[in-house]
């Protein structure tokens, strides 16, 4: 138990017990509204995260389908030759911010152009299996942007409901039960101190 649940029973110590009570029924309001708004953002996310994830597999499965056609259609050395044009493609990260968690709010492609004097693709397949992989890795940049914004803005979730949790459960409780405690302790000594007064007058009296 910390120092402002152990204040003294004194009218300082009251005070000092009640100011703590309303910073932290305040704390725990305004982290329940962070609460909430990271909840609807979260869910938003994991939607998002869902429907990239759908598209990426849908994609890379009609990469794969054209592939195999023209592996058919010009065997390996064709679809080696092919690769020798291609260079990596550049993703780009853009970001935002949910109640001061930063993370993705998107990505984006860029694929080079083909060496001119690379060979083109052999066959239509080839062409489109190309179309297709960049498709592909479009939607797995989407995902993996997604996932990320959804595990981040989830773990501080996590984090909010924790503390929430620790406030509501345990230190607004221990701060009530030690208010109360000290109201107690003062009234006991508020009512000895006019028992007292009261025997002293009345003392007084018999003297006169």
């Amino acid at each position: 138990m910390t120092s402002a649940a152990r204040a003294s029973p004194s009218r300082a110590g009251r005070l000092r017990l009640r100011r703590s009570l309303d910073v932290a029924l305040r704390g725990a309001d305004l982290l329940e509204q962070k609460l909430h708004i990271l909840q609807v953002r979260h869910e938003a996310l994991r939607d998002a995260e869902r429907t990239c994830a759908g598209r990426w597999h849908e994609n890379v499965a009609v990469a794969e389908t054209w592939l195999l056609r023209a592996l058919l259609l010009g065997g390996e050395q064709a679809l080696a030759a092919a690769a020798e044009g291609m260079g990596p493609a550049e993703v780009t990260v853009d970001e935002t911010s949910t109640m001061g968690v930063r993370h993705p709010s998107g990505a984006s492609c860029s694929f080079p152009d083909r060496d001119p004097v690379a060979a083109a693709p052999r066959n239509t397949a080839l062409a489109q299996a190309e179309a297709a992989y960049r498709e592909a890795v479009r939607a797995a940049a989407d995902y993996a942007a997604a996932r990320a914004a959804a595990r981040l803005v989830g773990a501080e979730l996590l984090r909010v409901r924790h503390r929430v949790r620790a406030l509501r459960r345990h230190w607004i409780p221990r701060l009530e039960e030690a208010l109360a405690r000290v109201g107690l302790a003062l009234e006991q000594t508020d009512h000895e101190d006019a028992v007292r007064r009261r025997w002293a007058a009345q003392q007084a009296g018999s003297h006169e």
